[in-house]
């Protein structure tokens, strides 16, 4: 799928024009740095950035590629790599989790190598570990449009520029790309497995979550530590770690254990929670880990210190006893200024200029496919809805699905934003056929599958 002579006559050609640029200011036809309106508070000034330094490439990008390194002025790192036979596009990749603690050039890395599909479609791909771990979408979009600046900027004018945004931060490319609209500086959006229904919604099944496993566990917290309301996740100077939380849980439900191991009332637990929280047993762990220490974060760094999650109104069914569950559950209250400041950090407006394409696998154990429902609802209320194809495979898996995948997904967005050929999921499961005949792997898409409302997998609940 490289571009062979043509697209190493590009690079060079889009390599002379970087270097006018950075002596002229502009070339014709090129994107400029300053073509996007920042939101307020964001500033970007490429005269306080560095030239990115030459380092060694991760495994896979493809053989004679270029990689580019640096920090920029907010203190995200960032990695960029020029493919050899570079087809003159740009690829700016906006990473999920999102992650805990202080950014690291390894948080990077590991993107790049996780998506080397990219360059080795002749893509440059760059990627930021944005300036800040934690739940905060708008400055991690501002970070991907500071990496794009300083791309033209620093490196090269690329024809076309696609963002894509993989789990949370399929939220981030979509929150930028209603916040960098003028100008158009992006041409199309590729959201992948995409965290999708907004902040304030998207995580209503964990709080669901904490109240429904501590009804049955009565172990996060125990009854001799300090009670805590549930929907802040964890208090600030609690020293719980991962591998604690893991060990009440395994006490509790033995998921370390084959199910056969299991004692009864350990299966009726895990039965309960599959049932009534609608996520799979493989997930459990992991999203009460979120509904713990991310949870933590949004109300103690982001909303001050007040819950945004309620689930005051939620009807909890699937158990042996759900009139006794109900009963017995914890209930909490949004505070309406959490609920505020989350939303609009975080949520979503759909006014999306450009052509968007979605993935996501329907068995999908981390973010669960109708989020793209939401999602769906959010771009047609913003008179968007024509701009927007989502598509779906069979697949059981959240991080990657598989290289034709995604270059089907690819080819057919370039298509559409160059030539404004809208495609179908049916044409482009054909494009991750014949994809396949060269890549290998598999392809798995469902075009005729129907994603149904978020509401009925996640209980609705009072809203402030």
């Amino acid at each position: 799928m490289g571009a062979g002579k043509t697209g190493a006559l590009a690079f060079a050609a889009a390599m002379a024009l970087g270097a006018l640029g950075l002596m002229a200011g502009t070339s014709a036809g090129a994107k400029t740095p300053d073509g996007a309106k920042a939101p307020e508070g964001a500033k970007f000034d490429m005269a306080a950035e560095a030239a990115p330094a030459t380092t060694a490439c991760p495994s896979g990008v493809g053989e004679g590629a270029r990689c580019l390194t640096g920090q920029d002025s907010a203190g995200a790192f960032y990695m960029i790599v020029m493919p050899k036979a570079w087809n003159g596009d740009l690829v700016v990749h906006a990473h999920g989790g999102p992650f805990l603690g202080a950014p690291t050039l390894k948080r990077v890395t590991e993107d790049v190598e996780r998506w080397t599909i990219m360059p080795r479609l002749g893509y440059a791909f760059a990627a930021s570990s944005y300036r800040q771990g934690g739940v905060a979408v708008t400055a991690a979009a501002e970070d991907n449009e500071r990496l794009r600046r300083l791309f033209i900027d620093k490196v090269a004018k690329p024809r076309h520029v696609y963002l894509h945004g993989q789990s949370w931060g399929a939220s981030v490319a979509a929150k930028g790309a209603e916040l960098f609209a003028d100008g158009k500086p992006y041409d199309a959006v590729l959201l992948t497995s995409g965290v999708l229904g907004g902040g304030t919604r998207s995580y209503d099944f964990r709080l669901d979550l904490r109240v429904v496993y501590q009804s049955l566990c009565r172990n996060h917290p125990l009854p001799s530590e300090p009670q805590y309301p549930l929907n802040i996740g964890l208090p600030l100077d609690s020293t719980m770690k991962q591998h604690d939380l893991a060990k009440r849980v395994d006490e509790c439900l033995g998921l370390n254990k084959p199910a056969a191991e299991r004692t009864p009332e350990q299966a009726a637990k895990v039965k309960t929670i599959v049932d009534v929280v609608h996520i799979p047993e493989r997930s459990i762990q992991s999203h009460l880990n979120w509904a713990t220490w991310h949870f933590q974060d949004i109300a103690f760094k982001r909303t001050g210190g007040a819950s945004p999650f309620g689930n005051v109104g939620a009807v909890y069914a699937g158990s042996a006893d759900d009139a006794a569950l109900n009963a017995g559950v914890a209930r909490y209250t949004a505070d309406p200024k959490a609920v505020a400041t989350l939303s609009a950090d975080a949520d979503l407006g759909g006014r999306i200029p450009v052509p968007v394409l979605t993935v996501h696998a329907i068995h999908d154990p981390t973010a669960m496919v109708e989020l793209q429902e939401s999602f769906g609802r959010t771009m047609a209320a913003a008179g968007r809805g024509d701009a927007l194809v989502q598509t779906f495979t069979g697949d059981k898996d959240h991080s990657y699905l598989s290289d034709p995948t995604y270059a089907a997904l690819m080819s057919a967005l370039s298509t559409w934003a160059t030539q404004g050929k809208k495609p179908t999921p049916e044409s482009i499961a054909a494009g991750c056929e014949k994809a396949r005949e060269k890549l290998g792997q598999t392809c798995r898409f469902e075009p005729k599958y129907q994603v149904q409302p978020l509401e009925s997998r996640v209980a609705k609940r009072d809203r402030p």
